[in-house]
């Protein structure tokens, strides 16, 4: 079948990235696998969507992640209908084209919303991805697992929210992402703090969490297929993220490192929390960030780290997720269900 994965920009894409594992996994199993950037759709005749793709044959001899991006990057693009495309997986960041291209990250769901309403198979959900563009979905599930959290753009509100936590607080973009632009505020060194607001707010919305003290243990990121823990070899796909000193996150490429995780039935109660409205918005692949007994966040459009968890684990999950995928695949496109345009 053909994949086609919908990332921000192609030049943009490194070896090390989650959907380049996926892609080289999806080649490995016989799969054409296909690059969209969000630049990339057509829409003709009133109903087709069409795109310009790089596109990746499956090979002889699987490359290495290294010699598959660099035959990506040069390959020349081709348009490709929607209709001939089996899968269309949206791996993009919505935050990376927030100043350059504001337009892209819109763009590339109301595209895939018409793939969907023409039949496609399009994962995660387009339509649910709307609610879940930035940091606030996650005030829509039980309000045990979240930290306590205001979005203001108001620094007076920030501090009094500080005066209500007493100790500490974090401040982050509501719409954002690796890390970006987040702070520890503390209780008595507030000096900077207006500037620290408008700062982050010159993007959009400011979120305040409260500070939870297991954080200082790193973060755990958690990986749900369909609604589920992603487990192969009776192990979780999880792994513990460590800030390194002197610093509040834990993001791999802020300086974090990779530890194995373990998961313990505590940890298992709280995500069992968030799994059944994931499964009903249609989430296929989601990672959670968990600190203590909190999921700071869920992260629906591109999350990463798999990379390192296969390598902490020596497990492939890649191969796990793109099993999966072809069985739900094989199951939606039942032969009376195939769109006629579908060949």
């Amino acid at each position: 079948m053909k994949i086609a994965f919908l990332i921000n920009q192609t030049h943009k894409e490194e070896e090390k990235f989650t959907t380049t594992i996926l892609a080289l996994k999806a080649l490995e199993r016989g799969h054409t696998v296909l690059y969209i950037g969000l630049a990339d759709f057509v829409y003709k005749d009133e109903q087709r969507v069409m795109a310009h793709c790089r596109l990746m044959e499956p090979p002889e001899t699987m490359p290495t992640a290294a010699k598959f991006m660099k035959t990506l990057k040069a390959k020349e693009k081709e348009l490709v209908d929607m209709a001939d495309v089996e899968v269309l997986w949206l791996r993009f960041d919505p935050t990376l084209d927030m100043i350059g291209r504001p337009w892209a990250s819109a763009a590339g769901i109301q595209f895939s919303q018409l793939v969907k309403r023409n039949g496609g198979f399009v994962i995660n959900d387009p339509d649910n991805l709307i609610e879940a563009n930035n940091k606030l979905y996650l005030q829509n599930f039980p309000k045990a697992i979240r930290p306590k959290t205001l979005v203001t753009r108001n620094h007076e509100d920030v501090t009094a929210f500080l005066k209500e936590q007493g100790d500490k607080i974090i401040l982050k973009p509501l719409k954002g992402s690796g890390g970006k632009n987040v702070f520890m505020i503390k209780s008595g060194e507030t000096q900077n703090l207006k500037q620290t607001v408008e700062a982050i707010a010159r993007d959009g919305y400011v979120m305040a969490q409260e500070y939870l003290p297991d954080a200082v243990k790193g973060d755990i990121r958690f990986f749900l297929l369909n609604g589920a823990p992603l487990v192969a070899e009776g192990k979780y796909a999880a792994v513990r993220r460590v800030q390194s000193a002197d610093e509040i996150r834990s993001n791999i490429h802020q300086g974090g490192s990779a530890q194995e995780a373990e998961i313990t039935d505590d940890i298992l109660k709280l995500v069992k929390k968030v799994t059944k409205k994931l499964k009903d918005d249609n989430m296929y692949l989601v990672g959670l960030d968990i600190v203590g007994d909190k999921i700071m966040e869920i992260n629906v459009f591109s999350p990463g780290a798999l990379m390192h968890i296969n390598q902490l684990t020596g497990i492939d999950f890649t191969e796990t997720i793109i099993i999966d995928l072809e069985k739900r695949v094989k199951a939606f496109y039942k032969p009376t269900s195939r769109p006629q345009s579908r060949r």
